[in-house]
């Protein structure tokens, strides 16, 4: 929390002296920044050292000064004006690594003093977990309080000290204790279980740190992270919270009203067919189950009516029913039945990418026989989704679905959204829906 706006009140000291080179500091500002960012460093760490950063630190400021006094240089002919610029890019680089400095300094002074730490439950109870917990508990400079061990019944007894919980009571632990850290050492228990324990409400909103096995101590990005000499490593956000989530949405908004601006010719001539064909009810609204599994309607444009409610809810596939006209055919190969659903994007019922949403059915019978299908619901459904762009669509097994879905939450970057799109409208184009 006190990193980034140091950095940036360092980065525009300079214009504190002169405000003869307020673009070339904003522009010098902007890069270090979007540099520090990419390379990590602002990142939560448990181990704080100044000198651990250096490395790091000085060599993306000296890329972000080469670049901006390239540029200065092209577009400025004096050397005067380009030497006196740099001089303020070599001041703001300084006050950076002593705000660094002193910011970490604090940091470690407070946790050392309890004012900040975060309620820590360790998951596993074997030696490094057992380890773990004693330097946690020895050394308050890390910013975590141990509370206790949780961990599969198999291990009852840890030591003289009794486990707080098994897994399958995590959720209300972490309710109980106020827990807002988890850190997986070496727990007793499958890995389709951890995860299954980590996705529910309450364990997913705690941050999530990992001890990694084998060679995990010779970490290759960026530089490591431990506790005493255990290494450790925070696991991204695995349920699309906080700013993530706020630029997803955000994007999800923009795309939303774009696209129903532009398409709306298109959705007028769409509702045109679909009335001339079929008559009155141009739009088929259905029961779908959405983020965390709330139900929500779906909003299509109708390609068949069905005989009732229940063929609506538990006929899987209508792609060679022969209710469907042509009409209906051609929209639903080509996707264009699907467009009214960015009206369920802007309500926020559904995300422009993400996995698709499924009937309440159909989901309770995924859920029951594959593990991983419910782990999909810790993200709004998407309009379009990775597995469906990958070729997953219609009679394709459900388990490489899932697998596919959960791939994409656990990866999510704004990057890859736009690679799904761009893959489905290539689709589109190609006529390869259902």
């Amino acid at each position: 929390m006190l990193t980034l706006p140091i950095d940036v009140v360092a980065l525009l000291a300079p214009l504190l002296l002169s405000q003869n080179y307020w673009r070339g500091t904003l522009a010098n500002a902007a890069l270090t920044v979007t540099l520090f960012a990419i390379g990590g460093l602002y990142r939560a760490r448990r181990h704080l050292s100044i000198l651990d950063e250096l490395p790091v630190l000085a060599g993306r400021l000296l890329a972000s000064a080469a670049v901006v006094a390239i540029i200065a240089a092209e577009r400025h002919s004096s050397v005067d004006y380009v030497a006196g610029f740099m001089r303020g890019v070599a001041l703001s680089a300084g006050l950076v690594l002593l705000g660094r400095a002193v910011s970490r300094y604090l940091t470690v002074l407070l946790r050392k003093r309890r004012w900040v730490e975060h309620n820590a439950i360790v998951i596993g109870s074997g030696p490094i977990g057992v380890d773990l917990a004693r330097l946690l508990r020895r050394y308050p400079r890390y910013g975590l309080r141990f509370v206790g061990f949780v961990d599969a019944p198999s291990r009852q007894v840890v030591g003289s000290q009794p486990l707080i919980g098994t897994l399958g009571d995590l959720d209300r632990l972490v309710e109980l204790t106020e827990c807002e850290v988890l850190v997986i050492a070496d727990p007793d228990c499958m890995e389709a279980e951890l995860m299954d324990t980590l996705l529910r409400p309450f364990s997913a909103r705690c941050d999530l740190w990992v001890v990694p096995r084998l060679w995990g101590s010779r970490s290759q990005g960026g530089y490591p992270d431990h506790i005493g000499a255990i290494p450790i490593a925070k696991i991204h956000d695995i349920s699309l919270s906080g700013p993530r989530w706020a630029i997803k949405r955000a994007s999800d908004v923009l795309f939303a009203s774009v696209a129903l601006l532009a398409l709306s010719p298109v959705l007028l001539l769409c509702a045109i067919v679909t009335f001339v064909d079929g008559g009155p009810g141009i739009f088929f609204r259905q029961e779908r189950i959405g983020r965390y599994g709330k139900p929500f309607k779906v909003i299509k444009f109708r390609t068949m009516r069905p005989a009732d409610d229940r063929e609506s809810q538990t006929n899987w596939s209508i792609a060679h029913d022969k209710r469907v006209s042509l009409t209906g055919r051609f929209m639903r190969r080509t996707s264009l039945d699907e467009l009214p659903q960015l009206w369920n994007i802007l309500r926020g019922d559904m995300s422009v990418v993400g996995p698709r949403p499924e009937r309440p059915y159909f989901v309770e019978k995924f859920s029951e026989e594959y593990p991983n299908y419910a782990s999909r619901h810790r993200v709004p459904v998407g309009l379009t989704g990775l597995a469906q762009v990958s070729g997953l669509r219609g009679d394709t097994p459900i388990s490489d679905r899932a697998r596919f879905d959960n791939y994409y939450i656990e990866n999510w970057s704004l990057w890859l959204d736009a690679k799904v799109v761009v893959r489905t409208v290539a689709e589109v184009v190609r006529g390869g829906g259902r």
